[in-house]
C-alpha cells in the first residue's frame, strides 16, 4: 500500500480522520503542520506571520518531498493550503493516495476554533473568507484520488470509504476541476457500479459493439443492474471501418431517443473505437455530457481511455475529426481481457512498448524480461504493465492536455502507423500492429536522418517480436501508404512533428519537412 495523504481546507477533519485511519491500518502518522512546528520550534501562526505564505509553502514542499521519498507507507495530514503548490500536489499524487476532505464554509469556521490561530481566516467575515479561499483552491483540491464530504458523517464512515479504494490505488489524471481517476481492478464489477453511482446520473446510455456485447455483457449487467438508474444500450458494428460519423449519429439518436438530459452519462463499454466514438458523442450531445470509460481491450486500457482524445475517421485519414473531452471516470477491469483474442491482446502491447521506449528505460527493460509472461496473459504482469503505462501517460497529459508540446511524444510510431492503417482501409492491420511497424520504420528513418540512434531499432524489434507483434510489411505496401502521411493531423504546412527516442526512455520532438521523409533503407 502507498502512503495516504489527507488534504482539504482547514477544519475539514484532516487531523481527526488521519488519526483514525492510521490506527485502523496500523501505520505511522505525520501531521505536516506539527512536523514543521517541531522542526522550527515555532508555531505555524508565528511562522506565517514572520515569514509569509511563500516561505511557509516552500517549507511544506521540502518536508513533503522528504516524507514521500521514503517508500514506507504512512498516513500524512496536510495543511489546508499545502496542495496549492503544484509541485507539492503532483508529488503527492505520484507517490501517495490523496484524499480531499470537504466541508461547507460555515462548518469549517465553526470547527476552526480561535481565529488568532487561523491567520487565513482572521477577517471581519470569516465565513466569506473561507468561501473565497475554498473557491480559489477548488481546482487544486479536485486533483485527488478520492473526495469526501465530512459534514454530518462519522469518522468511522469516512475511514470505511477510504480504506478499500486506497488498497486498490487508482491512478489520478490531474486536470483541475476535470480531474478523474483510472481504477485498475481484476474482476470487480462493483468498481464500475461505484464509479457511476458517484456521478449521480439521471440516466445512462451504454455504447458497446457486438463482439464486446457477446463476450462481456454479463459483467456489464452485474455492474449496472445494481444501480437504480434507467439505462439504454446501443450496440455498434465492431471494427475501425465503422469509426465514422454515421456511428456517432447513431449514438446521438439513441441518447435523444431515451430522453437523455445534461445529467445523463454515456458509458463507453468496449475498445478504442467505442471509446473514441462514445467520447466524441458525449462531447457534443446537448453541448457536452459526462462519460465513463470502460475499456475492454488492452490497447484501450493503456492508451485510448486516458487523455480525453475522442473522434472518428475521415476518408482522408485516421482521427481527423474529434475533440478533447475528458471522461469523468475510467474503470479498467483486467477480467475483460480473458475473452480477448490473442491478436488483439498483442495489439495492445504496442502502445505499452511505445510509452516505455519513449519515457521509461527501466520499464522497457522490465518488458524485455517479462514479455513471455505478458504474452501468455499473466494477470499480475498485465496489471503491472497497465498501471505503469497509465501513470506515464497521465504525467504527460497533466502537463500538456491539448498536445501543444510534450504530449506529441505519444505520437511516436503513429505517423507511419496511421498511414499503414489508412492504406489498408482500416481492415488489414490492427491499430497496435500498425503502430509496432510504424515505430520501427520511424526509428529506421530517424537513424538515417541522424535523429535517432541505430541500436534502438534492433532492441525494439526484438521485444515486439517477443510480444507477438508484426515488425515488417512488404516494401511495396509501405511505399503505397507513404502518401497518407501528407494528411497527418500533426502536419503544419509542409512540416511534420516527429517524436523520436534519442536514447532509451528519452525522446525529442523534431520538426521535419515532409519531403525529407522517405521509406528507410534499413531492413524491414
Amino acid at each position: 500500500m502507498k502512503s495516504i495523504v489527507l488534504s482539504g481546507f482547514m477544519a475539514t477533519g484532516k487531523s481527526t480522520v488521519a488519526r483514525a485511519l492510521a490506527a485502523r491500518l496500523g501505520l505511522p502518522l505525520v501531521d505536516t503542520d506539527d512536523e514543521i512546528a517541531k522542526l522550527t520550534q515555532k508555531s505555524v501562526p508565528d511562522l506565517w506571520r514572520e515569514e509569509g505564505e511563500p516561505k511557509f509553502r516552500a517549507r511544506e514542499r521540502e518536508l513533503v518531498g522528504k516524507l514521500l521519498a521514503d517508500p514506507s507507507p504512512r498516513v500524512i495530514a496536510f495543511g489546508g493550503g499545502t496542495v496549492t503548490n503544484r509541485e507539492t500536489r503532483h508529488l503527492a499524487l505520484d507517490h501517495a493516495f490523496v484524499v480531499t476532505l470537504t466541508a461547507t464554509p460555515e462548518t469549517s469556521v465553526e470547527r476552526a476554533g480561535p481565529l488568532e490561530n487561523r491567520p487565513n481566516l482572521a477577517f471581519a467575515d470569516p465565513v466569506a473568507r473561507a468561501k473565497e479561499l475554498i473557491e480559489a483552491r477548488a481546482a487544486a483540491y479536485s486533483e485527488c484520488h478520492l473526495s469526501l464530504a465530512t459534514d454530518g458523517i462519522t469518522v468511522d464512515a469516512i475511514v470505511d470509504a477510504i480504506v478499500p479504494l486506497a488498497k486498490r490505488a487508482p491512478i489520478c489524471v490531474p486536470l483541475g476541476a476535470r480531474s478523474y481517476v483510472v481504477d485498475v481492478v481484476d474482476d470487480h464489477p462493483d468498481a464500475l457500479t461505484d464509479a457511476v453511482a458517484k456521478l449521480a446520473p439521471s440516466s445512462l446510455v451504454v455504447v458497446t459493439d457486438s463482439n464486446v456485447h457477446r463476450a462481456r455483457s454479463k459483467a456489464l449487467h452485474a455492474a449496472l443492474d445494481a444501480l437504480a438508474v434507467p439505462w439504454t444500450e446501443l450496440t455498434l458494428a465492431p471494427g475501425e471501418s465503422y469509426k465514422n460519423i454515421a456511428s456517432v449519429s447513431a449514438i446521438w439518436d439513441a441518447a435523444l431517443g431515451a430522453d437523455a438530459d445534461r445529467d445523463s452519462v454515456i458509458v463507453a463499454f468496449g475498445g478504442g473505437v467505442v471509446g473514441d466514438l462514445a467520447g466524441f458523442a458525449a462531447s457534443s450531445l446537448l453541448r457536452g455530457v459526462r462519460f465513463v470509460g470502460v475499456p475492454t481491450t488492452l490497447l484501450a486500457m493503456v492508451d485510448a481511455s486516458v487523455g480525453g482524445k475522442t473522434g472518428f475517421d475521415h476518408p482522408a485519414g485516421k482521427n481527423l475529426v474529434g475533440a478533447f473531452h475528458q471522461p469523468s471516470a475510467v474503470v479498467a477491469d483486467i477480467a475483460h481481457l480473458a475473452t480477448l483474442p490473442a491478436r488483439d491482446l498483442a495489439s495492445g502491447f504496442a502502445e505499452i512498448v511505445k510509452i516505455a521506449l519513449t519515457r521509461d528505460a527501466t520499464f522497457f527493460e522490465r518488458i524485455e524480461s517479462t514479455a513471455n509472461q505478458a504474452k501468455s496473459g499473466d494477470h499480475a504482469i498485465l496489471a503491472e504493465y497497465i498501471r505503469r503505462s497509465i501513470e506515464l501517460k497521465s504525467a504527460i497529459v497533466r502537463d500538456d492536455e491539448r498536445e501543444a508540446g510534450a504530449r506529441a511524444v505519444l505520437n511516436f510510431g503513429h505517423t507511419v502507423g496511421h498511414a499503414i492503417e489508412a492504406h489498408g482501409g482500416y481492415a488489414k492491420h490492427r491499430h497496435g500492429e500498425a503502430v509496432a511497424i510504424g515505430m520501427l520504420v520511424e526509428l529506421a528513418m530517424g537513424a538515417e536522418l541522424r535523429l535517432a540512434p541505430k541500436n534502438l531499432f534492433e532492441r525494439a524489434r526484438a521485444v515486439l517480436e517477443k510480444l507477438g507483434l508484426p515488425t515488417a510489411v512488404p516494401r511495396g505496401e509501405l511505399e503505397a501508404a507513404w502518401s497518407y502521411m501528407s494528411s497527418d493531423k500533426k502536419r503544419s504546412g509542409k512540416m511534420l512533428k516527429l517524436p523520436l527516442p534519442i536514447e532509451l526512455g528519452r525522446t525529442e520532438i523534431h520538426r521535419v519537412a515532409l519531403s525529407s521523409l522517405v521509406v528507410p533503407k534499413l531492413p524491414m
